[in-house]
């Protein structure tokens, strides 16, 4: 007889042993919210390993690992060849070449894997796997930028720098590498390359089950640091380029600071230093004016890329800034909107205040809708939920206390919850009994009695049973969250418990607790 498998041995099963193993799917909060389920993910991970196919999933171990490793060359990529073509002059070193060759040859591969790399498209409801829909799919989206970005110029420049030392003297070696070294700036088109670091903090979001709403903020953060930094880096670089391609002129700033043969280290720092100044606008220390046409536009470049600096510090701030507590922007233009109609109405000053105050002690400064709120969970959720809050304030209520559970569990998804501020009537004298209230917070007094109650006591209960006038007037002592159950959803729910409408009736007969 064969034994049912859980999941949890499913899981162990397909995932036993095997590099091929590093493929397949792994179970994360993305992976269940495309599949659904734990064991649609599992049968997932069986279909593709019956497959037989070499597909990278979307969802595997091996691909996570994959994008930290390409965010990480493509970051050192684009910040050591702009210092690599402007400052080291062909003399990076063996350590630096293998790097731009190794880099290189992973760009390539990275072309080739994308046409084994499954795909997650907008209205599929699992991975694409297919290796014909994956290729077209790559053909029509990233392919010729990826190709461009994977161009061999650390080949290129390997070979015309051992080309170059053959020949050490000659100046048309010489200026044949500096062009291709410029080159290499087209390969600053891994640039497109940071939708994977976008895509990675969105993956790392989507697979950890935490909240991670400040991990996000920090990644937003980090992000913006990173782009602000290459943005002055490569400025900073083209200062000093630029004059080096023309071989360092009599008028350049150079010549002029005397830093032809200064460390690399001094004259990176000048060029930072110029290149902020410029893109600040506050030319700190400098006061004079471009000498040629070459340098002017290089300024020009730093301005225009200071503005643009400026718009990303200023756009992200304010994202970040609005997105950080969206239910407080919320309730402050509800309360933007509150304002205007009370103006428009002309109400008087002491009732926009007590308005004002109501609304910042019912929702704390954060707007939510309770009852949309509720309705987007389960019921059992939603029963779940309302027992943690009410359930202690409902038990007790002595007509309440040795109640049935689930006759509970009917009461409270019709009990209100209710603000009153400081002075409010909460009930008149006199007045119908329509309601009965469990105090959840704050201080009431009962006039007739110049009793107080407060958190976890209650009031008119007896109304619910023996309808009639309210004894006494209730007031607010201080700001009063409270529940009430009207008497017409009591006797809905009690309608369905006919048992308990009998007990509670002869309870009725033999106590009169209630003095509201």
């Amino acid at each position: 007889m064969e034994v049912p498998r859980t999941p949890t041995r499913r899981c162990s099963i397909v995932t036993a042993g095997g590099w091929k193993n590093l493929l397949l799917p792994q179970q994360n909060r993305q992976s269940l919210y495309v599949y659904g389920s734990e064991l649609a993910v599992e049968e997932a991970c069986a279909k593709q390993k019956e497959s037989g196919i070499l597909v990278i999933h979307p969802f595997s171990p091996i691909r996570s690992y994959y994008i930290m490793c390409m965010v990480a060359i493509t970051f050192l990529n684009l910040v050591g060849i702009p210092m690599e073509i402007a400052f080291l002059d062909g003399g990076s070193g063996a350590g630096w070449e293998g790097f731009n060759v190794f880099s290189d040859t992973l760009f390539l591969i990275d072309v080739a894997l994308n046409f084994r790399t499954g795909i997650i498209t907008d209205d599929s409801e699992a991975a694409v796997l297919d290796l014909k829909k994956i290729r077209i799919s790559y053909l029509k989206s990233w392919f010729i930028p990826d190709l461009i970005a994977a161009f061999p110029v650390g080949y290129i420049l390997l070979i015309a720098d051992l080309t170059y030392s053959t020949d050490p003297n000659s100046t048309k070696t010489s200026r044949m590498v500096r062009i291709l070294m410029f080159v290499r700036i087209l390969s600053l088109v891994r640039l497109l390359r940071v939708s994977r670091l976008v895509r990675f903090f969105n993956e790392v979001e989507k697979v950890s089950n935490a909240n991670l709403e400040v991990v996000r903020l920090l990644f937003r953060v980090l992000s913006l640091l990173m782009t602000i930094f290459l943005l002055c880096h490569w400025n900073g670089c083209i200062q000093y380029f630029v004059p080096m391609l023309e071989d360092f002129p009599a008028d350049c700033w150079v010549r002029r600071e005397n830093l032809m043969n200064a460390s690399v280290a001094e004259k990176y720092s000048f060029g930072i230093f110029r290149a902020l100044s410029h893109m600040t606008a506050v030319s700190y220390g400098s006061s004079e004016s471009p000498t040629n046409e070459t340098e002017m536009w290089i300024v020009i470049i730093s301005m225009v890329s200071g503005a643009l600096m400026y718009t990303l510090l200023v756009a992200n701030a304010a994202a970040m800034m609005s997105n950080v507590d969206i239910t407080a922007k919320a309730y402050k233009s509800k309360m933007n909107h509150l304002d205007d109609y009370m103006t428009f109405m002309k109400l008087p000053k002491e009732l926009r205040v007590r308005i004002s105050s109501y609304y910042q002690a019912r929702y704390g400064g954060k707007w939510f809708d309770e009852k949309d709120i509720l309705n987007w969970v389960s019921e059992s959720l939603k029963e779940e939920i309302l027992t943690i809050m009410c359930d202690g304030l409902l038990r007790k209520v002595p007509i309440f206390r040795n109640c049935d559970k689930s006759f509970i569990s009917s009461i409270l998804p019709h009990l209100q919850h209710e603000v009153f501020q400081e002075g409010d009537v909460i009930v008149q004298q006199n007045g119908p009994g329509d309601r009965m209230f469990l105090i959840e917070h704050g201080q009431v007094l009962v006039d007739s009695l110049e009793k107080e109650l407060c958190d976890g006591d209650h009031f008119g209960e007896m109304c619910l049973l023996n309808q009639g006038n309210r004894l006494s007037t209730v007031r607010a002592l201080t700001v009063c969250q409270l529940f009430s159950l009207s008497v017409t959803s009591f006797h809905e729910v009690l309608q369905r418990f006919p048992d308990v409408r009998k007990d509670l009736e002869k309870m009725a007969e033999n106590t009169n607790t209630s003095f509201v």
